[in-house]
């Protein structure tokens, strides 16, 4: 398959499987199977599209890849538009199967699986999300480099999206991507909307000082395997 579906796929499930615990399981499963959910899926797709495409699933890891070097600006693009297309058609998948809830499904009383803040601040969800997406993309980024984790490389960041899910559900509702973000705050709409600059632009800022973490450490290993 081509990169950019591979991105729109792996995007797409990421999405469908995650908000859809949101949506329709989460009195049943708890905050605990939502940030499992989300996990879970990023495991299965890197092992199901990463051969491919690398599976990054989220501008924001993409950003850290570009900036690190390891992403050409042409990939990036159409990583992005893959992912926030895949994101909005999940989201659409999402809504249709809501609307046939018995009674109807009242968005604006239910929520969409939206990210947003309410019980804490906007500082305290900026910080977050910026901390979170930054340590997210440095495992990205160093357990998929040469000499990573390899094989393992698809469970440790799954198992780090939990525990940024597990630690942070309460605080922002836990987004780390700009994507995923954006789908359900289309259909939502009203706050979700008025609040998504910062779930674009929070995990962007961390991403990009992961991946000029990321640059800095391979030309100071480069420079140091260089003969005196």
């Amino acid at each position: 398959m081509n990169k950019y579906i591979c991105e729109f796929i792996g995007t797409f499930a990421l999405v469908f499987f995650g908000c859809a615990t949101v949506l329709f399981m989460r009195q049943e499963v708890g905050l605990i199977g939502v940030a499992f959910a989300f996990g879970l899926s990023v495991v299965a797709m890197a092992y199901a599209v990463g051969p491919v495409s690398g599976a990054h699933l989220n501008p924001a890891v993409s950003l850290g890849f570009l900036v690190s070097g390891r992403l050409g600006s042409g990939d990036f693009v159409g990583y992005v538009i893959a992912q926030c297309a895949g994101a909005i058609v999940s989201a659409g998948v999402l809504y249709l199967i809501a609307a046939g809830k018995a009674g109807g499904y009242d968005v604006a009383a239910s929520g969409f699986a939206q990210n947003g803040w309410s019980t804490y601040s906007a500082t305290s969800a900026f910080v977050f999300e910026l901390v979170a997406t930054f340590l997210f993309v440095t495992v990205i980024l160093n357990s998929t480099a040469p000499g990573g984790a390899g094989v393992l490389a698809g469970l440790a960041i799954g198992l780090t999206l939990v525990a940024i899910h597990l630690a942070g559900i309460a605080v922002s509702g836990s987004s780390v991507n700009p994507a995923r973000a954006l789908g359900p705050a289309l259909f939502a709409g009203g706050a979700a909307l008025s609040q998504l600059w910062l779930y674009i632009l929070a995990p962007c800022l961390g991403a990009a000082a992961a991946g000029l973490l990321q640059r800095n450490r391979a030309i100071g290993l480069e420079g140091a395997a260089q003969p005196a």
